[in-house]
């Protein structure tokens, strides 16, 4: 029955943290564009200024 009065405590800051980290991503705006990584691993952004800066592509 002791072992409530550890558990517990270390719960609540565990769930103090959580809530802190996620205001903080929220702060830095680390939700605000969800689909640009997606799409970066089916899209090459960097194609079409390759083609420009490559003098062989000519």
């Amino acid at each position: 029955m002791s072992i409530i009065y550890v558990l517990i405590p270390i719960a609540i800051i565990l769930v103090l943290v959580a809530i802190g980290v996620f205001f903080w991503a929220v702060k830095k705006n680390q939700f605000e564009d969800l689909d640009r990584q997606g799409h970066s691993i089916l899209f090459d952004e960097d194609e079409s200024k390759q083609k420009k800066s490559d003098p062989n592509n000519e």
